[in-house]
C-alpha cells in the first residue's frame, strides 16, 4: 500500500484538502481542486471572465443558494480562474465591519483583501511604489484622476505620493488609497509643501459621497499595470437583511454600482453570494418595494432594477447524483494521498455512507470523510470492510458510522 503513495509521504497539499473539508470551511485550494460540478453556471462564468479578460466588459451577478449547497465554495473556484486569467481578485464577506451601506467602509475592506495574481497575500502597494513621476502609467493616471473622476482629489493624492521624498508622508497617502481616508486640510498642506502652490479641489471631497471615485480609480490602475481585469467577490450579501429600512435601500444602492454595466467601473465584474431565502425573507417580508415608494417616490431607479435582480437571481441547484459522486472519488484520492493509504471503493459505497449526511452537499461531504477515517482506523465502518489492498467486502450488520 505505501508503495503507490510513497511520493506523497509528506503530501501537505491532500492533508490541507482533507482537513478544510472534514471542518466545512472553503478555502481557495479546494475551490481549486473542486472546480468540475455544475458545468453549466462555470460554462456562464467562464464566458464572463473571458467578455472581462478580452473585451473588459464590465457587469455583475447574483447567485443565490441554500446554507451548504455550495455559493462559498463556488466563490473560491472563480478566485482561482480569475487569478489564473491575470486578474485582480479581492474578496470579502458582508458583516457589521463590511456593510454593503456605506461604501467607504466596503472599500476598505476590498482593498485590504486584494490579490494580484497567484499571490498568496493580499496587497497592491509594491506595484504602486515601482511607479515613478513621470513614467506612462503615472502621467495616464493623474490625467484620468484630474479629468474622469467626480472629484479631482485622487489627482492632488497621486501627485504628491509620486513626488514626496517624506517617508512619513507616503505612508500616509498610501493609508488613503488603502480606504483610510486623509483629511481635506491635510493633503492640501502637504501637496503645498511638495509643489510650493494650493490644492484647488474641483468638488470637496467626501467619503461618503465621493468613494465611487476609489473604485473606479482602483480598476483604472490595474487595467494600466497590465492587469486583465478586477474580479471582486462579496460573500454573505443576505446580511443585508439585518440593516434598518432606509440603510438597506442605501445598500441596494450601492450595489448598483456593481451590477449595472453603466454604473461598474472599467473592466471590472463583481459576484454576490445570497441566501436563497431572501427574496422571501426580506424583499418580500419586509415589503421592499413598498418601502422604496415611500423613501424614494420619484427617484426609484437603480434600487428597483437591484431589486428586481435579487427577485431573480439564479439558484443554485442541488448537485446531480454523478456529480456528487465524482466529488466524492476526488475525496477518496485526497485522503488516500493524505493519510498514505489506498482505498478502493465504489462510487455507489461513498454515496450509501452520504445518506446520513442530510441533503446539504456540506454535511454529505463530511459523512464521507468520517466515512473513510472509520476504513482507515478501523479496517470497517457500517458494513463495509476494507482488505489488505484496500479493496471493499461487505460483512454482517455492524453499527453504521453514525452510531460510532
Amino acid at each position: 500500500m505505501d508503495e503507490k503513495y510513497s511520493k506523497h509521504e509528506f503530501d501537505f497539499e491532500a492533508r490541507h484538502m482533507i482537513e478544510a473539508l472534514r471542518s466545512g470551511v472553503p478555502s481557495r485550494a479546494v475551490g481549486a481542486c473542486f472546480s468540475d460540478a455544475r458545468p453549466k453556471i462555470m460554462r456562464e462564468i467562464n464566458g464572463q471572465l473571458s467578455q472581462l479578460c478580452e473585451n473588459q466588459k464590465s457587469g455583475g451577478k447574483i447567485i443565490a443558494g441554500k446554507y451548504g449547497e455550495g455559493k462559498t465554495h463556488l466563490l473560491n473556484t472563480i478566485f482561482n480562474l480569475a487569478s489564473s486569467e491575470n486578474m485582480v481578485v479581492s474578496y470579502v464577506s458582508l458583516s457589521k465591519e463590511t456593510p454593503m451601506d456605506k461604501l467607504y467602509l466596503f472599500y476598505q475592506k476590498v482593498i485590504q483583501n486584494t490579490y494580484l495574481p497567484r499571490r498568496q497575500q493580499p496587497g497592491f502597494m509594491q506595484e504602486m511604489e515601482k511607479i515613478s513621476a513621470n513614467s506612462p502609467v503615472a502621467n495616464e493616471m493623474l490625467l484620468y484622476a484630474a479629468k474622469q473622476l467626480e472629484t479631482d482629489k485622487l489627482y492632488y493624492l497621486l501627485r504628491s505620493y509620486l513626488n514626496t521624498e517624506d517617508s512619513d508622508e507616503k505612508f500616509i497617502l498610501q493609508a488613503d488609497m488603502e480606504g483610510d481616508f486623509i483629511a481635506n486640510a491635510a493633503l492640501k498642506k502637504i501637496y503645498r509643501r511638495i509643489f510650493r502652490q494650493p490644492a484647488k479641489y474641483n468638488v470637496n471631497f467626501s467619503k461618503t459621497k465621493h468613494c465611487t471615485d476609489y473604485f473606479h480609480f482602483m480598476a483604472h490602475l490595474f487595467q494600466q499595470l497590465g492587469y486583465h481585469g478586477w474580479v471582486i467577490l462579496v460573500d454573505e450579501t443576505e446580511l443585508m437583511g439585518r440593516l434598518g429600512k432606509k440603510t438597506r435601500l442605501k445598500a441596494y444602492q450601492n450595489m448598483a454600482g456593481f451590477l449595472l454595466p453603466d454604473r461598474c467601473p472599467e473592466a471590472t465584474f463583481t459576484w454576490f453570494a445570497l441566501s436563497a431565502s431572501y427574496a422571501e425573507d426580506v424583499i418580500e417580508g419586509k415589503h421592499e418595494y413598498e418601502n422604496l415608494e415611500e423613501v424614494y417616490p420619484d427617484q426609484p431607479d437603480p434600487i428597483r432594477t437591484v431589486l428586481n435582480l435579487l427577485n431573480s437571481a439564479e439558484q443554485l441547484h442541488p448537485l446531480t447524483r454523478d456529480e456528487i459522486n465524482e466529488v466524492l472519488i476526488k475525496i477518496q484520492d485526497f485522503h488516500g494521498r493524505a493519510y498514505r493509504w489506498t482505498p478502493n471503493l465504489s462510487a455507489d459505497t461513498l454515496a450509501q455512507a452520504t445518506q446520513s449526511g442530510g441533503y446539504l452537499l456540506r454535511t454529505k461531504i463530511r459523512a464521507a470523510i468520517e466515512f473513510l477515517d472509520q476504513l482507515y482506523q478501523y479496517g470497517k465502518a457500517g458494513r463495509t470492510t476494507i482488505n489488505d489492498l484496500g479493496e471493499e467486502t461487505f460483512g454482517e450488520e455492524i453499527p453504521a458510522i453514525d452510531d460510532f
